[in-house]
C-alpha cells in the first residue's frame, strides 16, 4: 500500500540553512522510490493554521518511506532543515484502490 510523506513548512527562518538542507535532501532521493506529487505550489487553506509550503512524496510502502527518512543521506541533511525552518511532517498510509 502506498504511503505519502507530507512536509508541511509553517515559518522559515534561514533561507540560506534551507538551501544547504534541499540540496542534501535531493541527494538523499537517490535509491529510494519517490514520486513527488506536489511541492511547494499555491496553497489555499481552508481550516487551520497557515502554511508557507506544503510537499508531498509517494513512496511504494510506509517502510519504503521510513527507510527513506531513517537513511544516513537524509538524516544529515536533517539538521540544516530544523535550524532553517518550523515544519510537520507525517507519513499518511494509502488507501487500496
Amino acid at each position: 500500500m502506498s504511503a505519502y510523506v507530507v512536509m508541511i513548512r509553517e515559518h522559515l527562518r534561514d533561507a540560506a540553512e534551507l538551501e544547504v538542507y534541499t540540496a542534501g535532501a535531493r541527494a538523499a532521493r537517490a535509491g529510494h522510490d519517490i514520486t513527488p506529487l506536489a511541492a511547494y505550489g499555491r496553497i489555499d487553506v481552508l481550516e487551520g493554521p497557515p502554511a508557507e509550503g506544503v510537499l508531498i512524496n509517494r513512496f511504494p510502502t510506509r517502510e519504503a518511506a521510513l527507510a527513506w527518512y531513517h537513511s544516513e543521506q537524509y538524516q544529515a541533511a536533517l539538521p540544516h532543515r530544523h535550524q532553517a525552518a518550523d515544519y510537520r511532517v507525517l507519513i499518511v498510509e494509502g488507501v487500496d484502490a
